[in-house]
């Protein structure tokens, strides 16, 4: 399982470098248009939606509200604090498991949620490849998200004792935690200090924000399986999961990081 892990990591970690730093604009964008379209089909579980025939429909149905936001593209910078908005209001609900998860149960809420959060996650995309250094920022959070990941499951897996959030994913542990977040600023912030992007304090902050974002984006995504009774998004990725279980802290960074760096 850990070694189908670590090739499965590598192989995307292979193909989404190339894609961020040789693909020509249309492909990096119809690239990450066809993860974003699989992740809606994966999400599509939870509003409900279980047969092929129905999660398809609800696929196309993103596909058309991402064509109608490609044409309007002097909105995506109030889509982008939109985006950030919804996320925070997710994040708390975090914290009001289970008082208030019943929320989820609406299929109408929840396909809703999954159409905003994934064309909205393709739209950031867009945006941060086309803003200065936009290729390193966009490269450098690929980053952050993976060095989360992987501290968290390792120290996790090694010194992890005490659940960090039990109620939603009990094999996600405060030690693991701090494990991602710990080597997500020997990196990220090293390498922010090193290419003089910024200072000391400010990549030490935006890299702690970003890398708490990160495993936030995780435990919602927990929460919706919790809340849908899903076990996992999918099966596509050996010893990963779904689409979804490998961008879900992806999709949650990049408003944020956009919105920061616009």
């Amino acid at each position: 399982m850990l070694r189908n892990r670590v090739y499965t990591a590598l192989g995307l970690a292979a193909l989404t470098v190339l894609t961020i730093f040789a693909a020509p604009l249309w492909l990096f964008g119809s690239v990450f248009a066809v993860a974003a379209s699989v992740g809606a089909y994966e999400w599509a579980v939870f509003s409900g939606l279980v047969s092929k025939s129905q999660r398809l429909l609800y696929v196309a149905g993103g596909v058309i509200v991402g064509a109608l936001l490609l044409f309007q593209q002097a909105l995506w910078q109030d889509f982008v604090l939109v985006l950030c908005l919804t996320w925070a209001v997710g994040f708390l609900t975090l914290f009001w498991h289970p008082k208030f998860s019943d929320i989820y149960r609406n299929r109408w809420l929840v396909g809703g949620l999954g159409w905003l959060l994934m064309v909205g996650a393709w739209v950031c995309l867009m945006s941060l490849v086309q803003m200065d250094n936009g290729k390193l920022w966009l490269f450098w959070m690929f980053v952050l998200t993976t060095a989360t990941d992987v501290g968290a499951f390792f120290v996790g897996r090694a010194y992890g004792v005490n659940a960090l959030a039990p109620k939603l994913s009990p094999g996600k542990t405060r030690e693991g935690a701090l494990g991602g977040i710990g080597l997500a600023l020997g990196i990220c912030v090293t390498a922010l200090v090193l290419a003089d992007a910024l200072s000391l304090y400010e990549a030490i902050g935006l890299t702690l924000t970003m890398s708490i974002i990160s495993i936030f984006g995780d435990l919602f995504e927990s929460l919706l399986k919790r809340v849908s009774g899903v076990k996992d998004s999918g099966d596509i990725l050996p010893g990963h999961g779904g689409v979804l279980d490998r961008i879900d802290s992806i999709i949650a960074v990049l408003p944020f990081l956009v919105w920061s760096l616009a």
